[in-house]
């Protein structure tokens, strides 16, 4: 699968272990920044990986910024862009199961890297189950 992936300044270093773990799953990663610690605005970087997934150069997205809550709200202003910022494995699972997310989004601060790896194991190993959830993804594209 190939997977974008965009964080700020202070989503950096989890951003770099993300890579890691992505590549070790064998995962084709898109890295759109950034790509220190120098402060930079997240906003950039959720459009970044929000226009990857609408342009359809990647299948998913990570963001990272210090809660996940920034960067999240940043890329779901882009059409088709259903970004979940999940905190716990069942954020993760339920995430996907109901709501279809294609775009992760982390807190670098806030949740462990141990945390971490396990929530992006099971967001990428967790399907859509459609049904009565597809009536809602359509009214949510709606908007």
């Amino acid at each position: 699968m190939k997977i974008s992936i965009g964080c700020d300044h202070a989503g950096f270093k989890t951003k770099e272990m993300i890579i890691s773990l992505l590549e070790e799953l064998k995962h084709d990663v898109l890295d759109l920044g950034t790509n220190s610690i120098d402060s930079v605005d997240y906003p950039i970087y959720g459009l970044k990986v929000g226009e990857s997934i609408k342009n359809k150069i990647v299948d998913m997205g990570v963001v990272v910024c210090g809660s996940g809550i920034g960067i999240s709200i940043a890329a779901n202003k882009i059409s088709g862009v259903r970004a979940a910022l999940c905190t716990s494995v069942e954020h993760a699972i339920l995430s996907r199961k109901h709501n279809n997310a294609n775009v992760l989004a982390l807190g670098s601060r806030l949740t462990d890297e141990k945390d971490i790896k396990e929530i992006i194991i099971k967001w990428l190993d967790t399907s859509f189950e459609g049904g009565r959830h597809q009536t809602r993804i359509n009214l949510i594209e709606k908007i």
